[in-house]
């Protein structure tokens, strides 16, 4: 680097120790945006060999080459926190301190007072409102508006192809409450609950052009979805929405004018569903989608897209936003944390497991189709018993064909009871809540069979959130690969032990280091030498 913007005087060369995040948040505190780099060559210093000629240094004022004590100025470089890392617009947008947000969890594990906390911190949570009743979702929303009145906070709208009526319930919830951003999963088509959501807020003004008031943030793992979400609603499902009275006559003609979602998260190796995307090949395609569908559809304001799956440590937070993303997400890393909506047992468990302790299981809610998700596996025989059932409801056509060594163990090790007994408990409940299924159930044998066998894998993540003592090798314990990577980054720090880690100081953990590991690579290019 032997070029220079000028010469500098009076100023104060700095420590190579001096990167923590308190000493930048000073900095910054104190109005200080930048650090100048000096050429130290010829100076009166000890060292200004080639490779420690280059320093920081602060303050100074500028001056002319001739004058005393003057050294050459080769740049300035910006300093980087926590709160300067990823979109300004997203952190305007949805009133946050940090380009950050820990996902949601189903059936609470994503607590409200996890997204509490973070909320009011700066951050921002995902309520897990999966598998949770309907009244207890509104309770909680109310908890979390009264709490944080401005916000920021997500409530989690999970997908169900086969449950239309329980979204369209929570969505006249939202509109209801008036729950203004929410974090859409699992889609894989676009309902028109979701599509009301979002032309139900639709406004317009000369600064903005037609926006939406309801925010939603899209959850992807594929390019075709992720379009889905990148373009406007279906003029079809409009047009059934203004007959319905659900909208008005401006926001049906103003449909047109906006994407589905604000934002898309492109969802890599996460723990749960996951289609085990790579992230640093995910993100590239998810950005060259965006822009594709941006220049199509010309919106006046850009599709932000953020990072989620494999994203708990500094080094992967960094790498994220140095590839170009607009906000990050947690998953995995916050369920082992003291907030989280889970047992004692399972968050030990959680902070003991490493890399190689995950693996893929059937799932409950997608359990014919093949569907899988990430899990623990040490510990637990689930994801063992998972695939076991899930070969047999491939391998034969009803439970009468099943041979009577394997109903006899599965009634005897996994169900604990007979299977007549499991399909009566199965009957009680979906009379509440998809009586239809019951009927098909009549005259579908093999429906029968996967609702039964879906029995064992629905209640196996109940009783890892209750910590049933009597079923410990039987839980499915959602995890992701990051969750290893977390453990082994914080195995000499005091949050080695579960109990002290709150979400607040894993988040503030994560963005910080990341902030200085960015603001290392920045001097590392231009050759100052740090270490």
């Amino acid at each position: 680097m032997d070029i220079n913007i000028g010469y500098i005087k009076n100023y104060e060369l700095l420590e190579d120790e001096i990167f923590t995040a308190q000493f930048l948040s000073s900095l910054e505190d104190k109005g200080v945006k930048s650090l100048a780099i000096i050429d130290t060559k010829n100076s009166e210093t000890k060292d200004s060999s080639l490779e420690n000629r280059y320093k920081l240094a602060i303050g100074g004022e500028l001056c002319s080459k001739d004058e005393k004590g003057c050294q050459p100025l080769c740049y300035y470089v910006p300093i980087i926190t926590a709160k300067v890392l990823g979109s300004e617009t997203f952190r305007n947008d949805y009133k946050t301190k940090y380009a950050y947000y820990a996902g949601s969890m189903a059936k609470e594990i994503s607590s409200e007072e996890m997204v509490i906390a973070l909320g009011k911190a700066g951050y921002m949570g995902a309520y897990g409102s999966g598998g949770v009743e309907l009244s207890k979702v509104e309770q909680v929303i109310d908890n979390i508006k009264r709490e944080l009145p401005e916000g920021p906070y997500l409530i989690n709208l999970l997908h169900s192809q086969n449950n239309q009526a329980r979204e369209e319930a929570l969505i006249s919830l939202f509109l209801k409450k008036g729950v203004r951003a929410i974090e859409a999963s699992a889609f894989i088509e676009i309902s028109p609950a979701i599509i009301r959501y979002r032309l139900a807020g639709l406004k317009k003004c000369d600064r903005l052009g037609v926006y939406s008031e309801n925010r939603v943030i899209a959850k992807v793992s594929r390019e075709e979805i992720a379009k889905k979400f990148m373009s406007p609603a279906d003029p079809k499902i409009v047009t059934q929405l203004l007959s319905e009275g659900m909208i008005t006559n401006e926001q049906a003609q103003w449909a047109q004018s906006i994407p589905i979602a604000d934002d898309i998260t492109a969802e890599a190796d996460s723990g749960g569903h996951t289609d085990g995307q790579p992230l640093v090949s995910l993100l590239p395609l998810m950005m060259s989608t965006r822009d594709e569908m941006q220049q199509k559809f010309g919106y006046r304001q850009k599709i932000r897209i953020g990072a989620a799956g494999g994203i708990a440590t500094a080094i992967s937070a960094a790498g994220a936003f140095q590839m170009g993303v607009d906000y990050i997400v947690t998953g995995s890393v916050n369920q082992a944390c003291m907030e989280a909506g889970t047992s004692d047992y399972v968050k030990e468990m959680l902070a003991h497991t490493a890399m190689a302790d995950v693996v893929l299981a059937p799932s409950a809610d997608m359990f014919e189709s093949g569907s899988k998700v990430q899990v623990i596996k040490k510990g637990t025989m689930f994801p063992m018993n998972a695939q076991k059932l899930y070969e047999l409801y491939v391998r034969y056509a009803s439970l009468d064909d099943l041979p009577e060594k394997d109903r006899k163990a599965l009634e005897v090790r996994l169900f604990r009871q007979d299977l007549n007994t499991v399909w009566n408990l199965v009957q009680e409940y979906l009379l509440k809540v998809d009586p239809k299924q019951i009927e098909r159930a009549k005259t579908n044998a093999k429906l029968k069979m996967a609702l039964i066998f879906r029995w064992y894998l629905g209640n196996s993540s109940h009783w890892a959130i209750a910590g049933n003592e009597e079923r410990k090798m039987d839980m499915q314990i959602w995890c992701g690969k990051s969750m290893g990577a977390f453990n082994h980054w914080v195995r000499d720090t005091e949050m080695a032990l579960w109990t002290n880690r709150r979400v607040v100081t894993v988040a503030h953990k994560i963005m910080d280091e990341a902030a200085i590991i960015m603001m290392k690579n920045q001097c590392k290019f231009m050759k100052v030498a740090l270490e």
